[in-house]
């Protein structure tokens, strides 16, 4: 089991900007990173996603208002997802998760939310 730490979120008015980050201890070098997200009453949607050889992917919600990179350190790797020009229906539970040889490993998730 890889544990994955997340910190940031919190509640930002529409417009505003907020970064997230996600820590994990991956014991290998090949992986991907990124983030989920579930809108209240609504499906989890794929937000942003970044492989360990600098690919990265992002959903059509997202596209051109998030950025996802990351940074590796020893055997730590943090991925941060700045989201800039929020908009309430970028409200939701933002999961970081990292995907190792196609096991997924959660973080405890973080509210983001986008009101006024």
């Amino acid at each position: 089991q890889v544990q994955v730490v997340q910190s940031g979120g919190g509640l930002v008015h529409p417009g505003g900007s907020l970064r997230l980050s996600c820590t994990a201890s991956p014991p290998v070098s090949d992986y991907i990173m990124g983030w989920y997200r579930r809108p209240p009453g609504k499906e989890r949607e794929m937000v942003a996603q970044y492989a360990s050889h600098g690919r990265t992917n992002y959903g059509k919600r997202v596209k051109n208002r998030f950025t996802i990179s990351a940074d590796s350190a020893e055997n730590t790797v943090t991925a941060f997802l700045q989201m800039n020009n929020l908009k309430p229906e970028d409200t939701a539970v933002y999961d970081c998760y990292i995907s190792i040889g196609g096991i997924g490993h959660w973080g405890q998730g973080t509210q983001v939310t986008v009101s006024s």
